[in-house]
């Protein structure tokens, strides 16, 4: 596992905003190889994640083509890092909740967005092993938003044509203004 140590002392990642094509592309599984790359950027990933401050990051938002996505809910002082390899959704339940989602590449944009309550996912962790676990409410689109990610969707994806034009016109003019 990544020590709070390690995190602390990391240089934050930049975190890319949208319209970066990476955020569009499908990420490849990550193999046994891929070790050291993960090593080096996990708590680079996380520092930029908990200074941002987000919940939830996937690779492609560091520009990292590779499938793995750190998730953390826990508060600043009971931080409860999760780090999840090649993860997928196994199973997900019927009923269907609506929350306010945002995303670190697409900063100050927020919207509406029905997702499954809850979900089976099945990850392996840093150091291979595979695992299984159930997530509901908040943790459960969370880790559905990263997921997402992984598969060059961005949570706009999930809305109206209008209201994903909208929010990407407005980010796009929040960005020009920034320059």
């Amino acid at each position: 596992m990544i020590s709070h140590d390690e995190i602390a002392a990391a240089t934050p990642m930049p975190i890319l905003v949208a319209p970066q094509a990476i955020l569009r592309q499908k990420t490849r599984l990550v193999r046994p190889e891929d070790a050291p790359t993960l090593r080096d950027a996990l708590p680079r990933m996380f520092a930029a994640m908990y200074q941002a401050p987000g919940i939830g990051l996937a690779a492609p938002q560091v520009g990292m083509g590779l499938r793995f996505a750190i998730v953390d809910l826990g508060e600043e002082r009971q931080r409860d890092p999760l780090v999840l390899i090649n993860p997928e959704v196994i199973a997900e339940s019927e009923t269907l909740v609506s929350r306010e989602e945002g995303c670190l590449s697409l900063p100050n944009q927020y919207a509406e967005v029905i997702r499954p309550q809850q979900v089976r996912i099945r990850y392996r962790t840093l150091d291979g092993t595979e695992q299984e676990m159930e997530a509901d409410d908040l943790l459960a689109t969370c880790i559905q938003h990263e997921i997402d990610h992984l598969e060059g969707i961005l949570f706009v994806d999930h809305l109206s044509t209008l209201k994903r034009n909208m929010i990407m016109r407005r980010l796009a003019k929040e960005q020009r203004q920034k320059r």
